[in-house]
């Protein structure tokens, strides 16, 4: 039987010594006079990060807030595997796992944890209570950097399947946004049985040719999509041809993992709501802590392809919640043609990164969604 191992961050000093005197060290980049946001995340906003990561943010403030939840380590298909698991004070709390996705981690979760697990603790009702799971991806944070090739959204999947089974989970919900929809669909492809729905934040597919009868915002949706295909990001370029060039730069330097990260997170969230410097930094801070900035690259190469494939069927309820400002917004008459939509919920501010920007409208719409499913 595959060992389960308890687990703490404890990062060596002699880690953080390196990295405060490499934020030291920094070899700064020019940059064009009045160029704002136009090249990329500008210089101003970088070193202020920098200074802030060297002088005011604490990480051991942040370790303790991260051990403050039980952690266990595993082995599943070759890799390691970190996760939190936190059961619910509830007798009858349904098993739920939780997908972060790119440039993201675990921690993502943290402000989610406390409310999900013990609702009558957070002013909520203890029938919407779960046991909580949180891994890791393979190369990504405290799971460490992957060793080999194929560590794609199904291998992940599987490997999810497998973590519940060791957990003694038969029946439970999943959740995710960006990686993690993917993940948590292929999930259900390989157990819909053992699924009591699926829940997510983002939600990518291709529009309908054949509904013509669109309304302007569904217009509106559809030629956002079409723009995003049209043009992909450079980081989905880079990360989905040559992570391998661009992890000596992210292994190598704190700034660069810093400006990789910051850049996306920026553009990502919504400006009225935003993520927090001690936050980003902690995001940060895992990635180079672990030196998994390149290996967390990899799974843009492991899944190469057009983004917004096919969109593939199954039978489980799907819930789904659309924040303003994420990437892409989805339009419920493609999706119902393809997928089990019983909740689908518009809220008014927030973007691709929910869980840091407003946990407690994710909080709520995962309770929400999966309150009919028990």
């Amino acid at each position: 039987m595959t060992d389960v191992v308890p687990f703490r961050v404890n990062v060596p000093q002699a880690d953080l010594d390196d990295l405060a005197g490499r934020l030291d060290r920094v070899r700064w980049p020019d940059e064009l006079p009045g160029a704002g946001w136009d090249y990329g995340i500008p210089l101003g906003r970088v070193r202020e990060l920098a200074e802030y990561w060297r002088t005011g943010y604490d990480w051991r403030a942040q370790e303790a807030a991260l051990n403050a939840f039980p952690q266990f380590t595993t082995t599943i298909d070759g890799a390691n595997v970190h996760f939190f698991h936190v059961r619910s004070p509830e007798p009858d709390a349904l098993p739920l796992i939780l997908t972060h996705g790119w440039p993201s981690t675990s921690a993502d979760f943290l402000d989610m944890i406390g409310p999900l697990t013990d609702p009558r603790a957070h002013g909520g009702d203890p029938a919407d209570a779960f046991h909580v799971v949180i891994p890791s991806i393979p190369g990504f944070g405290l799971s460490g950097p992957t060793r080999e090739r194929g560590w794609n959204v199904g291998r992940v999947a599987r490997a999810w399947k497998e973590l519940m089974d060791l957990l003694g989970y038969e029946r439970y919900g999943v959740q995710g946004g960006d990686w993690g929809w993917p993940v948590s669909a292929a999930l259900a492809g390989i157990a819909p049985e053992r699924l009591a729905g699926l829940h997510t934040n983002y939600l990518a597919m291709p529009a309908d040719e054949t509904v013509t009868d669109l309304t302007d915002e569904e217009t509106s949706r559809v030629e956002r999509q079409r723009r995003y295909l049209a043009a992909p990001a450079g980081y989905w370029q880079m990360q989905s041809t040559r992570p391998q060039t661009l992890a000596y730069a992210l292994a190598d330097s704190p700034v660069a993992q810093l400006a990789w990260i910051a850049d996306k997170v920026t553009e990502w969230t919504d400006p009225a709501t935003g993520v927090g410097d001690d936050r980003l930094l902690t995001t940060v801070s895992l990635f180079w802590l672990t030196g998994t900035g390149g290996s967390s690259s990899r799974l843009h190469r492991e899944n190469t392809g057009p983004r917004g494939r096919k969109a593939v069927s199954n039978p489980v309820p799907m819930g789904v919640a659309v924040f303003p400002h994420d990437l892409i917004l989805p339009v419920r008459r493609f999706a119902e043609k393809v997928y089990d939509i019983v909740h689908w919920t518009e809220f008014d501010r927030g973007g691709h990164l929910p869980a840091l920007e407003v946990p407690d409208l994710l909080t709520g719409d995962v309770r929400a969604f999966f309150r009919g499913l028990r």
